[in-house]
């Protein structure tokens, strides 16, 4: 495949620039991906005797800064992404594609945003700061060079997707900082994460309908078919399901019954990545997928309803005796 012209010297012309466009850079509709920061909460809540007054607050406050943080490396993807986002069908609509924007507001919009964020996350505690400062960090990381791991394959995915473990973290020590999460729990989340985006990654490869295309607008898709982006989608999905699996039952056995629904879940998800104009591309937009949206509460109920219950009969299930013997 060719390797394609260089946009380093992109540069776009500044037509009708407008204070909206930086607002727009922000993305604050996507603010819901942040709901990743509630089950750290949940599970926490789970775990340690606080008034739920105190969790509330905290967790409210946390999502802000998560929010805040999050838009920062929004505005850093949208500037630094002008030159190849010029090749997307839809993201060349982006206003730092479409009318330019001013190097120096972005650079001010970035650190406001990112200081407001770790600054809120300071009136929780120190390792609420560290976990939204890793936040920031990851961003830099996946976008500005020399590192931009987005532009290698397979890396892209993983280093993109363990923001969603860096949130649920985010949500645990709003709720205690007394111990950290289970490392089984933050490595299946992280998992989970990037099968979510390895599906999106395969469903802009099949609307693009054009790998050198395709390979203009994302670099690691130079690298990409088709078939290795859902391969690698099943493969992240399972390495989530493994080791959600050990922590369900080494940390709440009635989990069990949790986990035939998480494999639905994300064979759910799996079949709306093939949909036309899929949502899986748009994450933020998933509130259409009325049905995805009805199987989601229905397992967060089921997820709290296991967690407040025991079942005696499946301790067998982990039963360190063996038969016979």
């Amino acid at each position: 495949m060719s390797e394609g012209p260089d946009t380093s010297g992109f540069t776009a012309k500044r037509t009708g620039t407008s204070w909206r466009d930086y607002v727009r850079i922000a993305r604050p509709d996507h603010w819901l991906k942040n709901v990743f920061v509630l089950p750290g909460m949940i599970i926490a809540a789970f775990m340690v005797h606080r008034p739920a007054g105190a969790i509330a607050l905290d967790g409210a406050v946390a999502l802000a800064a998560t929010c805040l943080v999050a838009s920062a490396n929004y505005v850093i993807n949208e500037w630094l992404d002008a030159a190849f986002d010029q090749f997307h069908p839809t993201k060349k609509h982006r206003p730092a594609v479409a009318h330019g924007l001013s190097g120096r507001i972005v650079a001010v919009e970035y650190t406001a945003l990112a200081v407001a964020g770790i600054a809120l996350a300071a009136s929780i505690n120190l390792e609420v700061v560290l976990a939204e400062a890793s936040l920031a960090v990851m961003g830099i990381v996946y976008n500005v060079k020399p590192l931009r791991t987005k532009d290698v394959p397979y890396l892209d995915v993983l280093s993109e997707s363990v923001n969603n473990a860096i949130r649920l973290m985010i949500g645990w020590f709003a709720v205690t900082a007394g111990f950290l999460p289970p490392a089984s729990l933050v490595i299946g989340y992280w998992m989970g994460g990037a099968f979510l985006m390895g599906t999106k990654r395969f469903a802009e490869y099949r609307m693009i309908a054009d790998s050198d295309r395709a390979g203009l607008y994302r670099r690691s898709f130079r690298h990409y078919t088709e078939a290795t982006l859902l391969a690698s989608s099943v493969f992240y999905a399972l390495m989530s399901a493994f080791f959600t699996g050990v922590f369900l039952v080494k940390y709440r056995v009635e989990l069990v019954c949790f986990v035939p629904f998480m494999f639905g879940l994300f064979c759910y998800y799996l079949a709306i990545s093939f949909k036309e104009e899929s949502a899986a591309q748009q994450p933020e937009k998933l509130y259409r997928e009325r049905g995805l949206l009805a199987y989601v509460a229905f397992m967060t109920v089921l997820f709290v309803v296991l967690m407040a219950v025991r079942i005696p009969a499946l301790a067998n299930l982990v039963d360190t005796e063996l038969i016979g013997i």
